[in-house]
């Protein structure tokens, strides 16, 4: 793939949640202000900082863009976790869309409380990127990689093995960014896209794929490696 370009923006706040961080921010400091001012007693100040004091620090939490290195010197075979969360599928399945047979699909599960940016998970070539209307079911459910709302990216690695790595919007999630352009070089270490709030991804590799993970396990994007292809 030649020299591997980093394109990461050294940020901790991920752009996606600025508008809402900031006008939260706002929100919390009038309403404030406005309970400290308009009552005698100061219980009623107190208890909406508390409140809302801990909802603002999970959204926080949420929109979080963590500048991470994979440290790995050959990432050639490497699959990498796209994100944060909890490995709640691994298992072969029909994937009659795309590949039309056979398939090893690694799911991840995103709760409010993990971080929501994506990685990519191998290196290669964005084949193509599709994005498909459907339900808001549950992200857990097996239903949910086939029947909701998400956004295909196909990725070809140097060697020409295709890996799909499929967002999926859930129950709550209602938009999904998805970054990754047809035809550009992607790495391991950039950013595929972000989701928000309560989702999934899934990874679909060859069956000769050799899993690294195990079910229930945690994961932290572009930093637990998922899977080495053969």
């Amino acid at each position: 793939m030649g020299k591997k370009i980093q394109k990461l923006k050294k940020i901790r706040i991920h752009r996606e949640g600025n508008d809402t961080l900031l006008y939260g921010l706002i929100f919390i400091i009038a309403a404030g202000a406005a309970l400290w001012y308009g009552f005698d007693t100061k219980w009623p100040f107190w208890l909406f900082i508390l409140v809302f004091g801990v909802v603002y620090g999970i959204v926080f939490n949420f929109y979080q863009c963590p500048v991470r290195y994979l440290n790995v010197e050959d990432t050639d075979k490497i699959v990498v976790a796209p994100a944060d969360g909890k490995i709640v599928v691994i298992e072969e399945v029909e994937e009659n869309e795309y590949f039309h047979d056979k398939r090893l699909m690694i799911s991840i599960f995103m709760s409010l409380f993990n971080v929501h940016a994506n990685w990519f998970p191998v290196d290669g070539k964005v084949k193509f990127v599709k994005h498909q209307n459907g339900n808001y079911h549950k992200a857990w459910l097996p239903k949910a990689s086939e029947e909701n709302e998400r956004a295909d990216t196909m990725i070809t690695t140097e060697h020409g093995v295709d890996v799909l790595c499929r967002q999926i919007a859930g129950a709550v999630a209602r938009r999904i960014v998805t970054y990754a352009k047809e035809g550009e070089d992607c790495y391991i270490d950039e950013h595929l896209g972000f989701i928000k709030l309560g989702s999934r991804v899934d990874v679909f590799l060859p069956l000769d794929s050799k899993v690294m993970v195990k079910m229930g396990q945690k994961t932290t994007g572009d930093q637990t490696i998922l899977a080495t292809l053969a």
